[in-house]
């Protein structure tokens, strides 16, 4: 681009990061359009509030109408997509949306990019929060809804650029890693697991993009590192750079043990009404208390990754400690969504195995004592496959009851192969109840809201574990279970 553009068109503009980059540069005064085929809450309400006139379907007059100066692509978008197609058969400027958010919002900035198979999302609104409240006014683009900062991005007149990067590919005309594209100065690294089976073949192709990104950080740069997962360590191990190492000492924590030394360590963590407790013990200071308004120890560990790159930025844990306790979190993530006659119903976003046994764990620690009704919605293109079958078995050990939904018989997109297994309700039912777990398998949401509406009883916690929207779930269970 030679010059700033004025007119943006998105296409797919409903996904969560390009609707916050479209977010963020309409409130820069910039003229943004969009168009998708798939709206819905809270992206669709979010558009509508910062009144980005978006078309519910893809043509393309929707691009040459506008006039764009800029056309950003989402990945979602295929190479027949009538809109990509306009764009790029009349010449337009046309860009990746990893491209254009660095070019348009990051590029002069410090780019701190969070990255890992879990906890990205979180994390990043954990780092964004201590800056902010220590008043160093960051910016922020996050994959979610962050409460602090009342949406998914933020920009401020700070140094630093907060973003979640990451490790899916970029666009149908470039297959590298988004996370390539933000060129980090500090990088945080959460976790290294298989995922995204769609594109990648299995963990070491995995292994293969973090180890390209590690590769080319500045030799002036910082990578934050959860080194208690023997991935983590593979990944980061010929760093150019300074490498940090954080990790929880908790027997329920993620380790092995080889773990090495590590600069930022939690230990003694106590969940309770406020939270999580712990002992912090940082580099050349003796152990203080910290609280994070959040539990499980997957979340003390993104507790820590945020103050160990706080202090990376010149924010002593003095300073970060007592903001830490005004956290307010992420939607989705363990989130209340109401309760009636004493059953809770809480939204989290947990699907691969890892992330739904650590809900699980955190939903324990937050309701000690109290019956947990894991209910699991397999959705993504990784979790519809037989790959994890045996490991969503154990996930669930520690949940007294179990409600799987069918996977619907549709088709699995992949790039990397015919898929030919797929995940089995039925069968994970049944493997948790030689487990001896209560589990069953239903067809659909309305089987599931009225087993749950006739089978739950006060002090029940009924956590809903999906990446979608789950046909809205949450409100049909607090309805079902207001008129028992």
């Amino acid at each position: 681009m030679s010059e700033a553009p004025r007119r943006i068109h998105f296409v797919a503009i409903a996904g969560t990061g390009m609707g916050s980059l479209a977010g963020l540069l309409k409130a820069r005064g910039l003229t943004v359009t969009g168009s998708d085929d798939h709206l819905y809450p809270p992206m669709s309400t979010a558009l509508a509030e910062w009144e980005i006139p978006v078309q519910t379907s893809f043509r393309a007059e929707h691009v040459l109408e506008s006039e764009p100066d800029l056309v950003v692509i989402g990945n979602a978008v295929r190479a027949d997509n009538p809109e990509a197609r306009a764009a790029i058969d009349e010449g337009l400027a046309y860009r990746s949306f990893s491209d254009a958010l660095y070019e348009l919002a990051i590029a002069g900035r410090h780019p701190i990019v969070v990255t890992g198979t879990h906890g990205k999302t979180t994390t990043t609104s954990l780092v964004s929060y201590l800056l902010l409240a220590t008043g160093r006014d960051p910016s922020l683009l996050v994959g979610g809804y962050a409460h602090d900062f009342g949406g998914s991005f933020r920009e401020g007149s700070g140094p630093h650029f907060v973003v979640e990067g990451d490790e899916y590919d970029t666009a149908f005309f470039d297959k590298t890693p988004k996370f390539l594209h933000y060129h980090p100065r500090t990088l945080i690294v959460t976790s290294v697991e298989f995922d995204h089976a769609d594109i990648y073949r299995d963990l070491d192709h995995v292994k293969e993009a973090f180890r390209t990104l590690v590769a080319r950080m500045p030799e002036d740069g910082t990578i934050v590192a959860a080194l208690r997962h023997e991935h983590v360590r593979d990944v980061v191990e010929n760093a150019p750079c300074r490498v940090i190492g954080y990790g929880v000492d908790e027997a329920a924590a993620p380790r092995d043990e080889a773990s090495p030394t590590l600069d930022w360590r939690a230990s003694a963590l106590e969940p309770g009404a406020e939270g999580t407790r712990f002992e912090l013990h940082g580099p050349g200071s003796p152990a203080r208390s910290a609280l994070v308004p959040l539990y499980g120890a997957f979340n003390v560990e993104n507790a820590l990754a945020a103050i160990a790159t706080a202090a990376v930025v010149g924010i002593d844990a003095d300073e970060s400690l007592p903001a830490l306790e005004g956290f307010h979190g992420v939607k989705r993530r363990l989130e209340v969504r109401g309760e009636v006659s004493g059953v809770t119903v809480v939204d989290d976003f947990a699907h691969h195995p890892t992330a739904v046994e650590a809900s699980i764990e955190a939903a324990k620690a937050r309701y000690p004592g109290r019956r947990i009704v894991a209910i699991f919605e397999p959705r993504t293109n990784t979790s519809r496959r037989a790959l994890f079958q045996q490991r969503y078995a154990e996930a669930f050990d520690a949940a007294d009851r179990v409600i799987v939904r069918t996977v619907p018989d549709a088709p699995i997109y992949s790039a990397t192969g015919e898929v030919t297994e797929r995940f089995s309700a039925d069968r994970l039912a049944r493997d948790l109840r030689e487990r001896g777990l209560d589990a069953s398998a239903h067809p659909d949401v309305a089987s599931i809201v009225e087993d749950v509406a006739r089978s739950a009883r006060a002090g029940d916690v009924a956590l809903v574990m999906s990446n979608g929207d789950f046909e809205g779930i949450w409100q049909k269970l607090l309805d079902a279970l207001a008129r028992r």
